[in-house]
């Protein structure tokens, strides 16, 4: 335990004190930092004002450990807080995630004026553990080795009233060997199909019209409650509840995506024409050596099977470019696989070291200058294919949830944006009359991007939604806020399906 003389004094805590919470890293992290708010506000902490910069009470890091240089983002982003710390009694700063997980030992020795230091499996623990440190005037690192109870029973402060985040599972039982994930979130524990659909169902209720399925390994939810078709029933029942438009799923791996989950997607009309599969690599070597149980074959077949049920899916993948002893040839047979799988969109990553990670020790290191030549060229053609295939679009009607800040030069140009069923961002003509977030529009696609669409031409029709009413009545609560209770809302939107953070939780 570290002294009480690096702790900042004892404040009174009858005022109110406020939070920030900086998350890295993947979806389940996003959504674990939504389950932090929550735990905080539950407490009677606030949301300090957005670009607050550590000028919050208490400073939360929700950490990430698939990069080689996590660790000294972190030490680097606490160095910053040091000083603040040092001139505000009673600030607290506290680390949890993977990197908190792993680094338990270290971190409060690095960084002596860090108050709390928790785990993954034990994030239900901050509240008290804030409360302990402040108290005992000491730091408080509790990492638990196993989950303690299925995170999804905390309290949850939403990121949007018409979109959700529902974890379906935690952990992963695979062992590739880029990925430190299995060892810092354990085992994969399923939720109840009962309990995934009641929140669903409640979420419903208050407004929310599309839900994100979520797990490491999302469709191989089943294997721990002894159901090889759970995922697919799962679906299916989705598609059941009444006022659930939208239905989307990250991340499933190709080892268990199976024929009734396809049949599922297809035949279930609010599970969403849209698929992230990984593929990591297209040589059957490489994903050998990735301990990766599938190979460039049946890779393909599920994207031939995808598209022959669903014939406008749009396909995304994440790539791993320089894995230890990827010769030219190998890459070359990953550059055939994006040609012959034509990704709407790929996140392409340039191998670095993951510590504690087999790849890490292997032989066969690709030079930096050498990674970096084929990252290019990959980017390259995955441009030009996401280019080609958004050229499709042009001329299609689609049917868009609008959303909010998912438009940077929305304000500049006049226009709004929304997300396809197929999840593509599309830039639309602000239209007369009224439009929120969580409201449906019409639009006829009229422009091509690699990247988004563009629907110049009048917008053909408005939907109002609970979904807009549910973010309506958020924003007046806000409004009414009294100035000094500092409840104010995130930069609300949809759950971006595909966070361009990855690198272990979101690459399986």
């Amino acid at each position: 335990m570290t002294s009480s003389s690096d702790r900042s004094p004892a404040v009174d805590v009858l005022s109110t004190r406020t939070y920030e919470i900086r998350t890295y890293g993947c979806q389940m992290n996003v959504h674990d930092s939504e389950r932090l708010a929550g735990l905080l506000e539950d407490a009677g902490y606030v949301r300090a004002p957005e670009g607050s910069d550590g000028e919050a009470d208490v400073v939360v890091f929700n950490t990430c450990a698939v990069r080689e240089n996590a660790d000294n983002k972190l030490y680097g982003n606490l160095g910053h807080l040091a000083p603040k710390k040092a001139s505000r009694p009673g600030m607290q700063i506290a680390v949890g995630g993977c990197l908190a997980q792993k680094d338990r030992d270290t971190i409060v020795k690095r960084a002596p004026w860090v108050d709390v230091v928790f785990g993954t499996h034990n994030i239900g623990k901050l509240p008290v553990l804030l409360e302990r440190a402040r108290v005992q005037e000491e730091a408080q690192v509790e990492i638990a080795e196993s989950l303690e109870a299925f995170p999804s029973t905390l309290p949850t402060r939403r990121e949007s009233a018409y979109a959700a985040w529902v974890s379906i599972s935690v952990g992963c039982n695979n062992t590739c060997t880029f990925c430190i994930v299995p060892a810092l979130r354990g085992k994969e524990k399923d939720r109840r199909p009962g309990d995934i659909l009641a929140e669903i169902e409640a979420l419903v209720a208050e407004g929310v019209s599309e839900v994100t399925l979520l797990g490491q390994n999302v469709n191989a939810y089943g294997s721990d409650i002894g159901d090889r078709e759970a995922f697919s029933k799962l679906l299916r029942a989705c598609g059941k509840i009444d006022g659930l438009e939208r239905v989307r799923f990250t991340s499933p791996h190709p080892r268990d995506f199976t024929d009734d989950v396809i049949a599922a997607m297809a035949e279930t009309p609010n599970v969403m024409p849209q698929l992230h599969m990984p593929l990591q690599s297209g040589s059957d070597p490489v994903l050998k050596a990735m301990r990766r149980s599938y190979r460039q074959e049946r890779f393909l077949g599920i994207i031939e099977k995808v598209r022959a049920a669903i014939p406008h899916a749009a396909i995304s993948t994440d790539i791993i470019v320089g894995f230890p002893g990827e010769t030219e040839e190998d890459f070359q047979q990953t550059l055939h696989v994006v040609r012959e799988a034509r990704f709407a969109q790929a996140f392409t990553f340039q191998y670095s070291k993951r510590p504690g990670t087999p790849a890490a020790e292997m032989d066969g290191q690709i030079p930096k200058k050498v990674v970096q030549e084929r990252y290019e060229r990959l980017v390259a053609l995955q441009e030009e294919i996401s280019w080609e295939e958004n050229k499709k679009q042009v001329g299609r009607t689609l049917e868009l949830m609008v959303a909010e800040g998912e438009g940077r030069k929305d304000e500049t140009t006049h226009r709004l944006s929304g997300r396809a069923p197929d999840s593509r961002l599309v830039h639309f003509t602000k239209p007369d009359q009224e439009v929120r977030p969580g409201d449906v529009v019409t639009v006829e696609v009229t422009y091509a991007a690699p990247h988004h669409l563009l629907a110049e031409g009048p917008v053909l029709d408005v939907r109002r939604t609970r979904a807009g009413d549910a973010w309506e009545k958020r924003t007046a609560e806000k409004a009414a806020k009294p100035a000094g209770v500092l409840l104010g809302l995130p930069k609300v939107g949809v759950p971006e399906p595909l966070p361009a953070v990855s690198g272990g939780c979101a690459v399986d």
